[in-house]
Parts: structure tokens; C-alpha cells; sequence
């Protein structure tokens, strides 16, 4: 693939962005950002924390963002990468619970878990959304790669781009990601 096609694969991608809340009901992607905006402006408010996570690529942005909402938007955050926490809950419990389990000790109440996960079936992404639905969080699902994957029924809101390869899926949510801290920054800077 050129360049420029791949650029305008990328576009297709990013324009073909879908947004569904709690109920699988189709919103506007506008409607969809200001919800999450408002989301998070609450749990600014509240003092609550974001949790993310991901694999692989999906951790790194899940790093990336939780230092940009912290830095920038002075929101608490918490991301699940330390390499020791990791390993022992899938050394003691499972590979599975590396997200979940911290979750569960961890979250309160009204915090918001993003989930963010290219193919949207991986397991230990999976267990996390149910356990932070479980525990009275909100949960912010962003997925690629299949229409039918896992997560993107088990967010408030599930953002969902069309990308059929990493490459797209994580530039995808990259761009997702920044848009919505650059939403919230702006927001802090007025």
C-alpha cells in the first residue's frame, strides 16, 4: 500500500467511528464525546479516578493517556502496567485477573475503567469491563477489528472504529484517545 492510501485508509477508518451506549443504542459521535466529557468532568468533580488498561500497544496508550488527563487535566488516574502487580496475579490467580483483580481492590464506586482493547475479545479486558460494571463504575469501552467483539456491549459508552488491522485499530484510538484529552484540557484551560 502507498502512502496516500494509506492515509486515506486511515481516514475511512477514523470517519466510520460508531458510538453506542449501555443499551447498544446507536448515538451520534459528537453526542458520543460530549457524554464521555461529561463523565469524566463528574468524576473530576467527584475526586474519582480513571482506570485503564490494555495489551501490548493498548497498554501503552492506557500509560500515554493516564499521564495526559493527570498532567493536563488534573484528573486522578491509575493504569495496571507495574510489571510486579502484573505478574503475580497471573502467577497467584490467572493471566485473566491482571486487570480485574487490581480493579477489585481498587475501585470505587462511580470511578470510570476505559477499557482499550484492538480486537476487543482479549480476556483479561473482558473480565476488567464486567468487574468495574460489577463493582458500580463506568466503563468506556474502545475497540476495532470485528463489530461483534466482546467489550463493545459492556461499556456506558463503546466507541468502535473499523479498522481491520493493528496498525489502523491503534492509530484509531490514538486519535480517539487525544481528542478526547484535548476535549477535556481545552476545558480545564477556560
Amino acid at each position: 500500500m502507498k502512502w496516500l492510501e494509506a492515509v486515506d485508509c486511515l481516514t475511512n477508518c477514523l470517519a466510520g467511528l460508531e458510538v453506542s451506549d449501555v443499551n447498544g443504542a446507536s448515538l451520534d459521535v459528537d453526542a458520543g464525546f460530549h457524554r464521555l466529557c461529561l463523565l469524566t468532568k463528574e468524576l473530576k468533580e467527584r475526586n474519582g479516578t480513571i482506570f485503564l488498561a490494555g495489551n501490548g500497544a493498548s497498554a501503552s496508550m492506557a500509560s500515554h493517556v493516564a499521564a495526559d488527563l493527570a498532567k493536563n487535566a488534573h484528573i486522578r488516574t491509575e493504569v495496571f502496567s507495574d510489571l510486579a502487580l502484573i505478574t503475580a496475579v497471573a502467577n497467584d490467580i490467572s493471566y485473566d485477573d491482571v486487570f480485574a483483580e487490581p480493579l477489585r481492590r481498587r475501585m470505587h464506586e462511580g470511578d470510570l475503567f476505559v477499557a482499550i482493547s484492538s480486537s476487543g475479545n482479549s480476556p483479561n479486558v473482558v473480565k476488567a469491563c464486567e468487574k468495574a460494571r460489577s463493582l458500580g463504575g463506568s466503563v468506556f469501552t474502545l475497540s476495532a477489528m470485528g463489530a461483534q467483539n466482546k467489550i463493545r456491549s459492556l461499556g456506558d459508552l463503546n466507541f468502535y472504529l473499523p479498522g481491520d488491522t493493528y496498525g489502523m485499530a491503534e492509530s484509531g484510538h490514538a486519535a480517539v484517545l487525544h481528542h478526547w484529552i484535548d476535549t477535556m484540557v481545552a476545558d480545564c484551560e477556560e
